[in-house]
């Protein structure tokens, strides 16, 4: 009878054709694509760091800005104090800068690039917000058809579909109806405003009514296209919104 390979010799093998695969075809970070020498994760170790630099709870849970505790008053810092705001409370993995800046912008046009390192960001964000367990759906924030069939996803319905909650479903009866202008277009908050006025609407036999929905989209700006949502959907009837975005772009106060 022949003699089955030992535990070390089985291991010998397993050690050197991990070695070998990783000599010729040598994993790479999926943001900048420098060579990881780490068995585990998408990111080098700068990458990953930089994403430490951005990400935090230091932020308003009212718009997503940065502000320190000291800073917020009545729950809103000095950027929200006059803003309209439709969206009852958000939660942010970061700041829209380095490497998460590239890695949701890489998102935008391969949906596979990145996508285990943002959901995770997402979920994180997720667990340490104040209303993961008072939320009846996640609504990804919709494209125009016209656009999802030129990209061939929606990157917002992929973050909230890799949402982990143990109850919580997507729901896309919040639609797009208006083909509108890229908002990065637009110089103004007024202009983003009014690109978005009307441009969403719910299906009909929709279920929102006196539900908590948790609005999900990869980054905010001013704020028009996650307002707008909220208002929409507050108009069919939901009694609460709220929003997980990957990061918060305009830190500016006017």
């Amino acid at each position: 009878m022949t003699k089955q390979p030992t535990n070390n010799v089985k291991d010998f093998f397993t050690a050197g054709w991990g070695a070998l695969n990783h000599l010729l075809w040598p994993k790479r970070c999926v943001n900048c694509s420098s060579v990881i020498l780490e068995a585990n994760g998408e990111l080098c170790s700068e990458c990953l760091q930089q994403i430490g630099f951005v990400i935090g709870d230091g932020y308003c849970k009212r718009c997503g800005r940065d502000v320190s505790e000291y800073g917020v008053l009545d729950g809103r810092c000095p950027g929200c104090q006059g803003e309209e705001i439709f969206f009852d409370a958000i939660v942010r993995a970061g700041v829209y800068a380095m490497s998460l800046r590239e890695m949701i912008l890489s998102f935008k046009t391969d949906s596979g690039k990145a996508t285990k390192t943002l959901c995770f960001l997402a979920n994180s964000a997720l667990s340490a917000g104040s209303f993961q367990s008072r939320i009846d759906y996640f609504v990804p924030v919709p494209l125009h058809w016209t656009r999802k069939v030129r990209r061939g996803y929606n990157q917002s319905q992929i973050l909230a579909e890799q949402l982990i909650h143990p109850i919580v479903k997507v729901n896309t009866d919040l639609v797009r109806v208006r083909r509108t202008k890229s908002q990065a277009s637009m110089k103004t908050p007024h202009q983003r405003l009014r690109n978005v006025q009307g441009a969403f609407a719910v299906r009909e036999r929709h279920d929102f009514a006196g539900k908590r929905i948790c609005l999900v989209d990869d980054i905010k700006t001013t704020g028009a296209t996650l307002n707008e949502c909220a208002k929409t959907l507050k108009d069919a009837g939901a009694a609460k919104v709220f929003a997980l975005v990957l990061a918060v772009a305009d830190q500016r106060i006017d």
